[in-house]
């Protein structure tokens, strides 16, 4: 029979990894009898484990929340991936989390035993972060307001600014949020517009408080997140949008193009990519990559940008 401190350990463990468990159930897991099992969900309760327990023939135990966050109990796995969690949100977009991420990843690895605390260096110390372009940073009161909002279906209003620096009232009934690369979005429909729409959080300053409730609404032709925001990131979100005849077809570009713009099918050996970005350089380059022939349709700008690049390279191959 393990001894108190161990069983209430083993006793934690079990409940975190069931929703619901019976006496018997947890009598049989610890070898020991049911009132043992009553005495220490007592004990769990007393350290702030909020164990609730429910009568009848379907009557149980289970974890519940509590209004303070007691100890967590975590295995080896765990652990490891929550410390290279924190030590990769200290480098993030999120802003405001870095202290609070280092300070956490700190009291982890004081507790962690020897032999895990030697997979966490190892990952730190042969891992070396290559250092992105900066990117737009979102605020983390921010995210939580609109992750709220969305879980409990209450309209939001918020100032926001577009790409081109113009302020406006909006009011929405939140969907859910998106994250790509370094930038997060929010899927909402737009109560003034009556239409669905692409926001970007960076772009976001949230007024409160947040209501009333609404009845929430699917996506148009019950699209996912993610194709939906992929699809319309290219109209809206970016500083320049183009458009691009491509001599391939779109289901053999689907994988490699489809996450970064919108794909319209015009025969088997050529579509048009409707996509964008903050910099004509960043398009280029992503067009240089493909490895297909293509046309720039539009705007004129990348256009002649590319032509820029043209010359450039001709001179570099030292041909001209």
């Amino acid at each position: 029979m393990l001894q108190t401190s161990a069983r209430l350990l083993r006793l934690l463990s079990l409940l975190q990894i069931r929703r619901e468990w019976s006496g018997s159930d947890l009598a049989e897991r610890l070898e020991v009898d049911v009132r043992t099992v009553r005495r220490d969900i007592d004990k769990l309760r007393n350290l702030g484990y909020p164990v609730n327990a429910t009568t009848g023939t379907a009557g149980g135990y289970r974890l519940g929340a509590g209004a303070a966050l007691p100890p967590l109990l975590l295995d080896d796995d765990e652990a490891v991936a929550v410390a290279v969690s924190l030590r990769t949100a200290t480098n993030g977009p999120i802003a405001g989390i870095e202290d609070t991420s280092l300070r956490a990843l700190t009291t982890l690895e004081q507790v962690l035993p020897s032999r895990l605390r030697r997979r966490v260096n190892a990952l730190q110390s042969y891992t070396v972060p290559i250092p992105l372009r900066p990117g737009p940073t979102v605020d983390a009161a921010v995210l939580t307001t609109i992750a709220s909002a969305c879980r409990d279906n209450e309209r939001l209003r918020f100032d926001y600014r577009d790409h081109n620096g113009n302020a406006s009232l909006r009011v929405v009934e939140p969907h859910s949020m998106a994250n790509w690369g370094r930038r997060w979005y929010l899927v909402a429909w737009d109560v003034d517009r009556t239409d669905w729409r692409t926001f970007r959080v960076d772009r976001i300053e949230p007024r409160t408080p947040t209501g009333p409730r609404f009845t929430p609404r699917e996506l148009p032709d019950g699209a996912d997140v993610a194709t939906f925001v992929s699809a319309r990131v290219s109209s809206a979100a970016w500083r320049f949008r183009a458009r691009i005849l491509m001599h391939a077809s779109a289901e053999a570009l689907s994988d490699r193009l489809k996450p970064y713009g919108a794909l319209e099918p015009i025969d088997e050996n050529s579509c048009v990519f409707a996509t964008g970005a903050d910099s004509l350089e960043s398009l280029a380059l992503y067009l240089g990559m493909t490895g297909v022939d293509f046309e720039v349709q539009e705007p004129p700008e990348l256009v002649e940008h590319i032509r820029e690049l043209g010359r450039r390279y001709t001179r570099a191959s030292g041909t001209e």
